[in-house]
């Protein structure tokens, strides 16, 4: 935990920096704007920007009298929360040392996110990070928070962590047609520590290919396997339907026991085409465990498949393979002169967690979603959630936010 007289310290430092900025010295440096504050020298050897993002949340759920008997009434039918409530600083050192701090305060708690030194421009290589990173999985939770296209990421972000300490690999090879990622990793949650680590690991490899690449379409497919061991010996998997305020999740495996090692599998492919995007995953994990019974091994898997599209004509912008998708800028931001971007959009999601004598249920999502951009920093979206809760009953969750990033 980080106390908020350490942030503060550590952003008056970065303001005393800024305020150096501004004398005159042998490499002069210069402030600018580019959807948050920079400073930058001269010969761009130097470079330090620093900014946030204020997600603020609002949802109302309902399901039917077969979830009220299978899992209780809902004690609440409506709740508000800041969903991400972040700053960061970044830059790089020297040209080729980089480095990233960001923190996030929502949940009533403060959380390290990513957190990392880096080292670019390595012969044959390529680039290098070691800290709190993403592991390279999933190109739906590679894309930040800030830019996906709906409130929250389909089934397949709770099969596996989000970010982990170790050290990354990563590099890009024919005017980037061809991207290579492998991290080895020591944690088993999304914690910036884990002093009892006790020997469990991971080993997460990505491959993607652009197999189109011109300025109004792309075409994105990727592979990535990662071979876990965890300390703990124990694996479960529970999920939300796909709404972060919603106090029930509907699938849950419990604890399982006895894990030797777990091998996950995951298919991505995106297609963007001027306004209209198609994205879709398929994750699935093998769980082998020490039970000596016929039982040994477990199989679970989700998968998703989402299109949208935007009416006032903009594009879904592609970072890069580790980055995944970025901001998007409209043609016109809102004003008495434009409407801003408007984006509609649906998911199908699906999770299974039926396997042997694990009952952890099986779901299917259709959600449906609008997206205003009010310019490159403003976003609103409105999400409308219909889950389906195989043999058990249906809910609704209805949401939308208000979000801010700079």
């Amino acid at each position: 935990m980080i106390s908020i007289r350490k942030v503060f310290a550590i952003f008056m430092v970065l303001f005393s920096v800024t305020g150096f900025a501004q004398q005159p010295t042998e490499n002069q440096f210069s402030f600018y704007w580019k959807n948050g504050f920079g400073v930058e020298s001269a010969d761009k050897q130097f470079r330090l920007k620093f900014g946030g993002r204020i997600m603020v949340d609002h949802g109302f759920f309902s399901q039917d009298n077969n979830l009220d008997a299978a899992f209780n009434p809902l004690a609440t039918k409506s709740g508000t929360e800041l969903r991400r409530a972040r700053i960061f600083t970044s830059g790089n050192i020297y040209g080729n040392v980089a480095f990233k701090l960001s923190i996030d305060f929502s949940d009533n708690k403060t959380d390290i996110k990513d957190a990392y030194i880096g080292i670019k421009n390595i012969p044959f290589i390529g680039n290098i990070r070691v800290g709190h990173v993403k592991e390279p999985f999933r190109l739906d939770v590679l894309s930040s928070s800030k830019y996906i296209t709906f409130m929250e990421r389909s089934f397949a972000v709770d099969f596996l962590q989000v970010r982990n300490n170790g050290i990354l690999f990563f590099n890009d090879f024919y005017n980037k047609r061809l991207s290579l990622q492998l991290g080895v990793f020591f944690n088993e949650d999304n914690s910036s520590d884990d002093k009892s680590a006790n020997g469990g690991h991971a080993i997460t490899t990505r491959t993607t290919g652009l197999l189109i690449h011109k300025k109004q379409e792309l075409l994105h497919t990727g592979l990535a396997y990662s071979y876990r061991v965890p300390s703990s010996k124990l694996y479960r998997i529970s999920s939300r339907p796909e709404g972060h305020l919603s106090r029930l999740k509907y699938l849950f495996t419990g604890p399982i026991s006895s894990v030797k090692n777990m091998h996950l599998f995951n298919y991505e492919i995106a297609y963007v085409n001027k306004g209209f995007a198609f994205q879709a995953e398929y994750l699935t994990t093998k769980i082998n465990t020490g039970i000596s019974s016929h039982f040994d091994t477990y199989n679970f898997s989700s998968y998703y498949g989402q299109i949208s599209y935007f009416l006032t004509g903009e594009s879904k912008v592609y970072r890069s393979s580790y980055g995944g998708f970025g901001r998007v800028h409209p043609i016109k931001n809102f004003n008495k002169d434009g409407l801003g971007a408007w984006e509609i959009a649906f998911r199908y999601s699906n999770a299974d967690l039926n396997d042997e004598d694990v009952f952890g249920g099986e779901q299917t999502n259709y959600t449906l979603g609008l997206n205003w951009y009010l310019n490159p920093s403003v976003r609103f979206m409105v999400n409308n959630v219909f889950s389906s809760i195989k043999g058990k009953g249906n809910a609704n969750v209805f949401q939308f936010r208000l979000q801010i990033d700079f």
